[in-house]
């Protein structure tokens, strides 16, 4: 049986994980895939200013993939670009207005993609 407990931060390790009650960097429950839409669905690319003081990222979402491969294709795409960029949630966010290039680089890999958006 699982012990519950409250601990959310340790001054030893730092945040801890809820899943698996370790430290956030050594979690072991963040190599699970999060959850996608089902293979075949369409990736969405857009474009999005608010709440970043007007400068401009590209979104790329609804991508069929694990956290792990989604990462590996976030540093490709930032690569191709010459940008820079994370991975949140599952949503890649590169710098800059890069939807038409995305665009071409995802389809040449096989995906379904969309621009959604203005």
């Amino acid at each position: 049986m699982k012990k519950h407990s409250s601990l959310v931060y340790s001054t030893d390790s730092g945040r801890l994980c809820p899943g698996c009650e370790q430290p956030v960097d050594q979690c072991g429950c963040k190599q699970r895939s999060i959850a996608t839409p089902a293979p075949g669905s369409t990736v969405k690319i857009r474009r999005e200013t608010k709440g970043r003081k007007g400068k401009g990222v590209t979104l790329v979402e609804g991508l069929p993939l694990a956290s792990a491969e989604i990462d590996k294709l976030a540093k490709q795409l930032k690569a191709k670009c010459s940008s820079g960029g994370t991975v949140k949630d599952g949503i890649i966010e590169i710098q800059g207005d890069h939807r038409t290039l995305l665009q071409e680089h995802l389809k040449a890999a096989g995906f379904t993609v969309k621009l959604a958006g203005g």
